[in-house]
């Protein structure tokens, strides 16, 4: 497994839609571990393909947060929304491509999710809690959407100046 370059905000990429998954190769299933490698050594909750330049609809999360704890993986492909609660929870987002910065987003409590597994069938789940928020992160990310976009138009210029900022510093590196 290999640890990949997280994409930094802004980047063209993190703002274009993922292509769905067609087919599940040798390739995709080597990506898929070197997400959940990268996503474990960030350290973060949730990883979507276009943050490491992988263009396709495929996201990792592992919300189990007990660094002692089993770890509870998981791969999700072409991962749809079916359904979603009327009850709103508001949590603390941050983002790997938005180092250091983070703000209240409000999601629904509660979404069932329709997604494609690395085994080839077709799964659904309920999600509540921490793994409701990450998961519609994340297919926020396959369809070009960063939390910041849930904020208002002068916060999401100030974070996009900081991230600015760090890039050049990133690269004088």
């Amino acid at each position: 497994m290999t640890i990949r370059p997280i994409l930094i905000h802004p980047d063209p990429r993190l703002k274009k839609v993922a292509d769905p998954v067609t087919e599940i190769t040798d390739d995709l299933r080597r990506a898929a571990d070197d997400m959940l490698e990268t996503m474990y050594d960030a350290p973060g909750v949730g990883l979507a393909g276009p943050q490491i330049g992988l263009m396709k609809r495929i996201l990792v999360m592992d919300c189990s947060k007990d660094p002692e704890g089993s770890r509870n993986p998981m791969v999700l492909m072409n991962p749809e929304i079916t359904w979603a609660s009327d009850e709103l929870n508001t949590y603390e987002e941050g983002c790997l491509s938005i180092p250091e910065q983070y703000a209240e987003v409000t999601r629904p409590a509660q979404v069932e999710v329709r997604w494609l597994g690395l085994d080839g069938q077709l799964h659904e789940q309920r999600f509540d809690g921490l793994w409701a928020t990450c998961v519609q992160h994340e297919i926020d990310h396959l369809n070009g959407k960063l939390f910041i976009d849930y904020l208002s138009p002068l916060k999401r210029q100030l974070i996009t100046r900081r991230m600015i900022k760090l890039k050049r510093e990133m690269a004088r590196a």
